[in-house]
């Protein structure tokens, strides 16, 4: 069976007994005696298992189960790689291109009227802060966007992909800077990909998806930030 390919007690413990999301687990001590293992090592075995998001833990709630969600354990070993190798953030934005590319029709196919409408919010919003005074650079609303494209198929692997590309491209300072024309281009693509998804044009919004992701590869280099960002396309 694949819990026994599980190398910890305490999480074998938890397939065992189907625990569902929100449901408290005894407590350490208690677990220590139940399954013959040292409260030191559950103790460890509880402190990864917090790390991969698989529970919580809470000063007099105790230990609970939490929503399976592939983002903490993507999180903790691509953080782990761009500490040792920022390029490396490169590799991941192709993976990503490839994810959305390649998921497009099962997502817009999921999208309902309330997420329509708020894509065509979250244009506006955008394009409220590029043309302000003083001009803001709205990437809430570019996370959001993508986010919420996807955010309804039923792939937690997927979705929680996605999840930390974003995490990582704020995480390496990606967020705080670009050119004013490239986000420019960034939100009229935006609005084209929008309009498609509200028409159910699957096939016309991959399109924009893919130029939008070719944006900046005829570009003249830049230096600085922008030149981090135009390197990753």
């Amino acid at each position: 069976m694949l819990n026994d390919r599980l190398d910890s007690a305490l999480l074998r413990y938890i397939v065992e007994r189907g625990g569902q999301p929100g449901q408290q687990l005894p407590s350490i001590e208690r677990l220590s005696g139940q399954l013959g293992v040292s409260a030191g090592k559950l103790r460890e075995q509880l402190e990864v298992a917090r790390c991969l998001g698989l529970v919580e833990v809470k000063p007099k709630l105790g230990i609970r189960l939490t929503a399976y969600s592939f983002q903490p354990a993507v999180r903790s070993s691509l953080f782990y790689a761009l500490a040792c190798h920022q390029a490396r953030f490169e590799q991941f934005s192709t993976l990503r291109q490839h994810l959305e590319t390649a998921y497009w029709d099962e997502a817009v196919r999921s999208l309902t009227a309330a997420d329509l409408a708020h894509l065509r919010a979250l244009v506006a919003e955008a394009r409220a802060k590029l043309h302000g005074r003083p001009i803001r650079i709205p990437h809430a609303e570019h996370r959001a966007f993508h986010l919420t494209i996807f955010a309804r198929l039923d792939n937690p692997f997927v979705t929680g992909l996605l999840e930390v590309y974003w995490d990582a491209y704020e995480a390496i300072g990606l967020s705080m800077f670009s050119d004013y024309d490239y986000l420019q281009a960034v939100w009229d693509h935006h609005a084209e990909i929008a309009e498609a998804a509200e028409r159910r044009e699957a096939e016309r919004g991959r399109q924009v998806l893919v130029d939008h992701f070719n944006l900046l590869r005829n570009r003249q280099p830049l230096n600085g930030p922008e030149a981090a960002i135009a390197s990753i396309g």
